[in-house]
């Protein structure tokens, strides 16, 4: 499933690095969690990537929503707002005022989805610097 988030924005991580952030994540929750999204059969048709950390604008704590992902053809049939609700879920119960995240410009489809769930559009800028 990260394999199908990954190809869908074109980018291609090694695979040992995404297991190493998956196995980061089930060893220490309190730096996030990831969502599963299954259908009827038990197969899985999404997820979710919630990290937590502070936003010192508002001092309060929050969590970011770092991945959304559908399978295309799963798309359309709530499971993305099911995996937001339960996000927002997480974060009342540990205490985040916030679920705060990005989507590429060029992704309407997840922008509808957000404007339809009511989410407010960040009037913030992205940056990014490699190490």
């Amino acid at each position: 499933m990260l394999r199908s988030y990954c190809d869908f924005y074109e980018v291609d991580p090694p695979g040992d690095k995404l297991d190493a952030m998956c196995r980061a994540l089930i060893a220490d929750p309190s730096e996030g969690v990831q969502l599963i999204a299954r259908d009827a059969s038990g197969e899985t048709v999404g997820f979710a990537t919630i990290f937590w950390t502070w936003q010192t604008l508002y001092a309060a704590r929050v969590g970011v929503l770092n991945d959304l992902y559908v399978t295309p053809r799963s798309r359309g049939a709530g499971t993305g707002r099911a995996l937001i609700a339960r996000g927002m879920q997480m974060c009342h119960e540990r205490g985040a005022e916030k679920l705060v995240w990005e989507t590429s410009p060029d992704n309407a489809t997840a922008q509808r989805l957000y404007d339809g769930i009511g989410a407010e559009k960040s009037v913030w800028l992205t940056y990014e610097l490699g190490t």
